[in-house]
Order: structure tokens, then C-alpha cells, then sequence
């Protein structure tokens, strides 16, 4: 084990309580990354010194306005004017508002000429609502302080959530990097501090700076690196290593500890009692390989980089050959589940043809299971990739490591059609201390529905297989229609218009792309990150529903 830093950052909060019940001014206003509660306990501890506080979120400033001091019953329509020249970003940061406002209230956006605030009108009614950003256009502390009636300071305050992360990443800056890679087995990025966890009452919506700073450390730490390499950010080739922040909630002061290790192989038992059509989590690899097995066909595979398998099954038919996977992207759950749930079913048509690869990137898949026991609503990224950091989709050249089993599957089969399920957040996606909207991934930012990626070789046209594909999708299940017609009512009044074209109320992509050798591949997009229970099932029974549709349309001829 070697330690970059094992450092500790004082609380804010405790800092501004300590300061002003000592020497008591006449009223401060002070923008934290402190939840509701500790902020009102602040605020009752410096009146007892004599002075008046309100504190607030420095986090989603609008949004908390809404939860904590909106007063506007009776109004049925609601104007922010967001602060000047970064309209869109605000309008981001101000999800999901309309979906808290509900159906009776008209929300509308527009461009302000306010510096750093909003100007909220509902009738009669105005409020300027200060959104503190700093030079980086990221969310920061700030304070403001009045002597009698004169503002005697107003300027930035440094907080442990800023520091914490600059921290974290300065550590990961300054070591000393070996020239080859991986860099490291695993880099553990642990951070304990305080903050905000507050569950909306709107889809699966929440407020969690925890899961903003595991998204910022790991991209941050990421990002890095591929800058050392010489690659740009959107990269997906290099493998310095596994990146594994670690967030737990303290009331004491922030700690950070940043270091490298060996990574711990722990996987579960295998569940006994679970039953896939009903599975309302995610599964741990163990659990995957364990469904394998159950199924009929010739076996194939891999070792992953940290031991485990990584499985595929053949089973041969007259039809023409298909491709199915799922995992790639491990902390995207929902297709795992839903191709195991469709083998069975794609058994009983006749002439079935295919290859499955259920889990492909399976040490992300027991990343992910470990962050889930002790953070079950956060997107955990780091889960994203392979233990050695890239997306195994990316390797176009050996070794291969856990991308052969694709390979081999479409060798195999000869298929002409390749069925790769995917997810995304189920809740937005944000990184604050990296300008708040996610660097490279603004379309993923917000949930959009359910929605289809179809890559296609040049000359190949498979819009008639999408037409049919999306009108089955959709008239079989009034669940998922009233899902996707509401996350796209959310996406119309905090973004706009859609970034592609609904085929039958599914926004579907077609694009050109010729890294397989597959002239068609169909990528499903369900916002699955972070849900259980009834939304994961309808999210798996969506992926099941789509490779069983596909695959008939498919062997009917519609891609011919």
C-alpha cells in the first residue's frame, strides 16, 4: 500500500458557528454544502448568540429555493430568468423542477442579464436567487455579512466539499507516475465528510453531493491521466488502472485519504431465492454465472483481469446468426437481466440462432455490487469500465481480455445483427466542482426515456426494422409509454428539444459506424442507474421485451 495523502479538512458549518457566536454581527447569509437540517441547527445556534442567519445550499441554489422559501400557492405559472450567458447549464441545474412544480404549474426558462442569479417571478411576486459560482463556473460556498445595515463582506467562502476533492486530485497530480501501464491495480480515493443526501419526491430524483463528489473524483482522476497520456477526454483506451473513490458520510471534520492497493476480490454467495423475472436489483457476478449455467449451449469465454469469467453460450439454429451482450458498461444493470430473462424465450422460437454474453466487464459488475451495499442510489461510475480503466469495446487490437467472448460470439454466428444492452442515469448526472454539467456527456445529464442507438454499416438501411421494432415496444406495454412520455415532458421544459427524432414515441439515433463488423448494431438505452424494485423491473423487462422483438423481426427479414 503506498499513501499519496491522509489529510483533514475542518467544517465549515462548525467554522461559521464557532466565529460569529464568539463575535456576533448583525446577520450573515452563507451558501454550504450542508443539508437542511444542520443548516436550520445553525441557524437556531447563532440567534441564541444574537445574530441572524440564514443559511443555504450552495448546491442547486434554485432548487432548494423551491423546497425551503418559495412562497407562490395559487400560481399557475412560474418564470426563471436564469443568470446571464450560461442560460442552458442553469437550466440543467434546475432539474427537476418541473416535475416538483407538477402538471398545474407552466414553468418557463429564459435567458436573464443578472450576474451569478435568478429572478424568479409567479404573479405579482419577484425573488432573486443567488447562485454562487466560482471562476471554474462551479457551485462554491460564499458569505455575506452585515453590520447594522452595511454589507461589511460578500465574497467566496472556502468549504471542505471544494477542498476535499481539489485535494484528492492534487494528490493524484503530484505523485510520481510510472511510464507503463497500468499505473496502478487500484487507486482508492476515500473521502469522509458531510454534505447533502435528500431523496425528491419525483421519480428517482435525489440531491446527493456524496454521489456528486465519487462522480467528480473519479472523472477528475481520469481525465488526468489521459492528459498525462496525451489523449483527449473522450478516450476510452487507456488503462492506467482501477479508480475506486470511496464516499462516507461524517459529521465530524473531512477527511481524505488517497492511496493505492491491491484490489479485494470479494464476491457474495449466490442468491438462492432470486427469481430473474422478479429480480428488483442488480446481480453480482457470482449470480450471473450461476444463470449461465442453467442455460442450454455450447460454452465459450474468458478470464477477466481479476479472475472471474467471463461467459458466453452458443446455441445453433437455422436462423441467421444473432449477438447478444449486456454489462459492457457494468454499473448499466437492467440489460443483464434482461438477456438472461429472453434466453430461455429465444429457446422456444423456431430455428433460434445466437450467441450470448450476459456480463461482459464482470470486475466492474462486483465494483458495482460492493458500492451498491452501502450506496444503492448513487450512478457509481467508477463501476463503468474494466479493472484496468477502459471500455472493453475500445480494444480494437490484442489483447483482447474480456471483448474476445463478443468477438468470438460474432465469429461464431456470423451475425448481421448485434444486440448490445446498455443503460444510463435513472437520475441526473452532475460533477459541481467541474463546472456541474458532466464534461463530454451533456446529453446524458438528464433522463430522456427509454431510447435505441442503431449503428449501421454504410449502404445499410435499417429504419424499417427501427419503425416496427418501436411501434411493438411501445403498444405492448402501457407502462413504458407513460414512462418515456413523461421524462420527455421533463426533457422539454428543462433542455428542449429532443437531440433525436421519436419513431413511434422512442427517440431513436442512426448513425453511420463501422468499428464492428457487424453492419448492424442495435445499442438499448434504459435510464437504469440507481433503480429497484418496480423501475428496475420494468427497466429489464424492457431490455428482455426489446431483444425478443428484435430477434423476431430480425429472423422475419425486416433487416434483410
Amino acid at each position: 500500500m503506498t499513501l499519496l495523502l491522509d489529510a483533514t479538512f475542518p467544517r465549515t458549518l462548525v467554522q461559521l458557528v464557532e466565529r460569529f457566536g464568539a463575535n456576533p454581527v448583525t446577520r450573515i447569509e452563507a451558501w454550504l454544502f450542508e443539508d437542511a437540517p444542520m443548516r436550520r441547527a445553525a441557524e437556531q445556534a447563532l440567534a441564541a448568540a444574537g445574530v441572524q442567519a440564514v443559511l443555504r445550499s450552495a448546491y442547486k441554489p434554485l432548487v432548494h429555493f423551491f423546497l425551503e422559501e418559495f412562497e407562490g400557492d395559487g400560481a399557475t405559472s412560474i418564470e426563471v430568468r436564469t443568470p446571464a450567458g450560461q442560460g442552458q447549464r442553469f437550466r440543467l441545474e434546475a432539474y427537476p423542477l418541473a416535475g416538483l412544480l407538477g402538471n398545474d404549474i407552466a414553468l418557463r426558462f429564459t435567458e436573464g442579464d443578472l450576474p451569478g442569479e435568478h429572478l424568479v417571478t409567479a404573479g405579482a411576486r419577484q425573488w432573486r436567487v443567488f447562485a454562487p459560482n466560482d471562476a471554474t463556473a462551479s457551485p462554491c460556498g460564499w458569505l455575506r455579512v452585515w453590520d447594522g445595515d452595511a454589507l461589511v463582506h460578500d465574497a467566496a467562502l472556502p468549504t471542505e466539499f471544494e477542498a476535499a476533492c481539489a485535494a484528492a486530485l492534487d494528490a493524484v497530480r503530484g505523485h510520481a507516475w510510472p511510464d507503463t501501464l497500468p499505473l496502478f491495480d487500484t487507486l482508492e480515493i476515500a473521502i469522509a465528510t458531510t454534505g447533502i443526501e435528500r431523496r425528491l419526491p419525483f421519480g428517482e430524483e435525489t440531491i446527493d453531493t456524496f454521489e456528486a463528489l465519487h462522480e467528480d473524483c473519479y472523472y477528475g482522476a481520469l481525465e488526468f491521466f489521459k492528459a498525462r497520456a496525451g489523449l483527449d477526454d473522450a478516450d476510452r483506451t487507456l488503462q492506467p488502472g482501477h479508480i475506486v473513490p470511496l464516499i462516507s458520510r461524517s459529521e465530524d471534520d473531512t477527511r481524505v485519504t488517497v492511496r493505492l492497493a491491491a484490489h479485494r476480490r470479494v464476491d457474495p454467495p449466490v442468491d438462492a431465492t432470486l427469481v430473474l423475472d422478479s429480480a428488483d436489483r442488480s446481480l453480482a457476478p457470482v449470480e450471473v454465472e450461476a444463470a449461465m449455467a442453467r442455460l442450454p449451449g455450447e460454452r465459450f469465454g474468458v478470464t477477466s483481469f481479476q479472475g472471474r469469467p467471463v461467459a458466453g453460450l452458443h446455441v445453433r439454429g437455422t436462423r441467421q446468426g444473432l449477438v447478444v451482450t449486456a454489462g459492457q458498461h457494468a454499473n448499466e444493470s437492467s440489460g443483464v437481466v434482461g438477456a438472461l430473462r429472453a434466453a430461455p424465450l429465444l429457446n422456444a422460437l423456431p430455428g433460434a440462432h445466437y450467441a450470448l454474453v450476459a456480463l461482459e466487464n464482470p470486475d466492474g459488475a462486483a465494483l458495482h455490487h460492493r458500492l451498491q451495499q452501502t450506496d444503492p442510489t448513487h450512478m457509481a461510475h467508477a463501476a463503468r469500465y474494466t479493472a484496468l480503466g477502459d471500455d472493453l469495446e475500445a480494444r480494437m487490437k490484442p489483447p483482447f481480455g474480456e471483448k474476445a467472448p463478443r468477438l468470438e460470439a460474432i465469429a461464431r454466428t456470423g451475425a448481421r445483427l448485434h444486440l448490445s444492452l446498455h443503460g444510463y442515469p435513472a437520475h441526473e448526472w452532475t460533477r459541481p466542482r467541474a463546472g456541474y454539467v458532466p464534461r463530454g456527456s451533456e446529453l446524458w445529464t438528464v433522463p430522456k426515456g427509454f431510447f435505441l442507438i442503431l449503428r449501421q454499416h454504410r449502404g445499410h438501411d435499417g429504419l424499417r426494422f427501427l419503425d416496427a421494432l418501436t411501434k411493438e415496444l411501445l403498444a405492448g406495454s402501457a407502462e413504458l409509454a407513460a414512462f418515456n412520455a413523461l421524462q420527455q415532458r421533463m426533457w422539454h421544459a428543462h433542455v428542449g428539444e429532443l437531440p433525436f427524432a421519436p419513431i413511434n414515441g422512442i427517440p431513436c439515433m442512426v448513425i453511420t459506424d463501422e468499428r464492428s463488423s457487424v453492419p448492424f448494431t442495435l445499442v438499448s438505452e434504459f435510464p437504469d442507474e440507481t433503480v429497484r424494485g418496480a423501475a428496475f423491473r420494468l427497466a429489464h423487462t424492457t431490455q428482455m421485451r426489446t431483444v425478443l422483438a428484435a430477434a423476431r423481426l430480425y429472423w422475419g427479414g425486416l433487416l434483410d
